[in-house]
């Protein structure tokens, strides 16, 4: 007897469309199990938990030779979640029963031993697969059910225990669908627990930070321990647009398929904040791994990745960085094929000027050589700084701004303006793919960021003075046209231009002196 449903696989971020064979040969005197269609480790151990959990579910089996096919042979099958569905196909083989509902769902989950079903990872990547396929509903594990659920258009059923999920198939039993309003989610955790009216002075980093979200421009903050680069950092999501939808299932679906969500939070209704150690490897930085898996740079996708101490990343480490930040992908190749991970995040950095940390600090002497500073300042690469757009001191704060009981400027308030500015660029990029002024082609600068005789002349002797690169030229036009949009007006001003200069002041030359 044969009998057949369908799973998926997860490849990168997007699940797979898997049909599931299940057959079970007439006669015979034993019973032997054997799984084909390019399965892993993991799933060739499913055998032990399939057969485990039907005999304490209740279930038996014939004495015969059972062959579970995976199809297409040539995908590589990963993970415990065709437990359930080689589990269900081999009751129906064995029960020679004829399940309609096979044909029209996709199924999923891990087995326990004793039958019931645990979480598995990529629930909404498979719930988008079974809707691009047509199918009717989804069968994946209760835990991952409101995940998937967050999916339009297709019905989501959770279920507790392989029997549950072989008497619903069967008809035996009725499920309701599990709902889930994205809306909801972004309602109920919108909140930030921490917000720009805590900051206290640091007025210039303040205007610089707006300015970076408002345009979607990488930061570099470079200051003394203790000025506050951590503590503004940490708060830059407060201030940044909320996610769409579609960003949202964007970003839900890598978090997904790493097995970062909890049943509390199924949903990823917040740009997320990524602060990795400086002892991460490229690998975990980047992506990859023999079975390539997301990075932090795609962990940060459509949110912010925070690298404190900058100089102590790995040089390696940082060097990889240079292709994600031009790209907004991250692009790992390995001898079984090549697998591209959203990467489109915001970097924000922050370290101090040199090694002790207080060059250029007046309350305090430093310590450090001139070769020790230079050193340590030439572990960020020309090329690397050049992906930056702002540059920006923060220095040691003053105690009248730390005693002061002035409250700062909210962070809801920093925001509408953000969210204004962000609309602008929205209306001006409406027939094209950038989100915003960080993202322009050389071709949309030249069409948005044009600029008078007298700005064309001042920048022309600020790059030639001050050593500027060409992509320093670019990047200096993107921060000049956000901050003529924070000013709401159409054309750049020369003071829009002058404070876009402001911002590379560590470039180059002057970096290096």
């Amino acid at each position: 007897m044969l009998s057949r449903l369908f799973s998926a696989a997860i490849l990168g971020v997007d699940a797979l469309e898997v049909e599931i064979e299940v057959n079970i040969a007439e006669g015979g005197n034993e019973f032997r199990f054997r799984i084909v269609g390019l399965p892993d480790a993991s799933v060739r151990e499913s055998i032990y938990r399939v057969t485990t959990a039907l005999s304490n579910s209740g279930f038996r089996w014939p004495n015969s030779a059972v062959t579970a096919n995976l199809a297409p042979a040539d995908l590589k099958k990963e993970g415990p979640g065709f437990d359930l569905p080689i589990a269900l196909g081999f009751i129906a083989a064995a029960q020679r029963s004829e399940i309609p509902r096979f044909a029209r769902c996709i199924v999923a989950g891990e087995l326990a031993l004793d039958g019931s079903v645990r979480p598995i990872k990529g629930a909404l990547p498979i719930a988008l697969e079974a809707r691009a396929r047509g199918k009717k509903a989804v069968i994946l594990p209760i835990a991952n059910a409101t995940e998937a659920a967050m999916v339009s258009g297709i019905e989501v059923y959770g279920v507790r225990s392989l029997r549950e999920a072989f008497d619903f198939l069967s008809k035996k039993i009725s499920l309701t669908p599990v709902q889930a309003n994205p809306d909801d989610f972004f309602a109920s955790h919108s909140h930030h627990d921490v917000d720009f009216s805590e900051v206290r002075g640091q007025l210039n980093v303040r205007r610089a930070v707006e300015i970076a979200v408002a345009g979607g421009h990488n930061l570099l903050l470079i200051g003394p321990p203790g000025s506050g680069k951590s503590m503004i950092a940490k708060r830059i999501p407060s201030i940044l647009p909320p996610l769409t939808l579609e960003e949202a299932i964007e970003t839900t679906k890598i978090h997904s398929v790493c097995g970062l969500l909890s049943p509390d939070e199924p949903f990823v209704s917040r740009r997320p904040f990524r602060a990795p150690h400086h002892t991460i490897s490229d690998v975990g930085l980047i992506g990859g791994s023999t079975n390539p898996t997301p990075g932090e740079v795609s962990l940060a996708h459509n949110g912010v990745l925070f690298l404190d101490e900058l100089p102590e990343f790995k040089r390696s480490a940082l060097e990889a960085l240079r292709v994600p930040l031009e790209d907004h992908r991250a692009v790992i190749t390995r001898a079984s094929g090549t697998v591209t991970f959203p990467a489109d995040f915001m970097l924000v950095a922050a370290m101090n000027p040199c090694p002790c940390g207080n060059f250029g600090n007046p309350n305090a002497n430093c310590r450090c050589s001139t070769s020790e500073v230079a050193k340590y300042r030439n572990k960020i690469s020309g090329p690397l700084l050049d992906r930056i757009d702002i540059h920006i001191e923060a220095p040691a704060v003053e105690f009248h701004h730390l005693s002061s009981t002035t409250p700062a400027e909210s962070s809801a308030t920093i925001r509408q303006r953000v969210i204004a500015a962000r609309q602008i660029q929205a209306n001006r990029f409406a027939s094209q793919r950038h989100s915003c002024n960080a993202r322009m082609s050389k071709r949309s600068i030249q069409q948005f960021c044009t600029i008078s005789s007298p700005c064309s002349k001042l920048l022309q002797n600020a790059m030639r003075e001050l050593n500027f690169s060409a992509r320093a030229y670019d990047r200096i036009l993107k921060v000049a046209r956000t901050i003529a949009d924070l000013d709401n007006s159409d054309q750049i001003s020369e003071n829009h231009l002058y404070e876009a200069l402001q911002y590379r002041t560590l470039d180059r030359s002057l970096w290096n002196a």
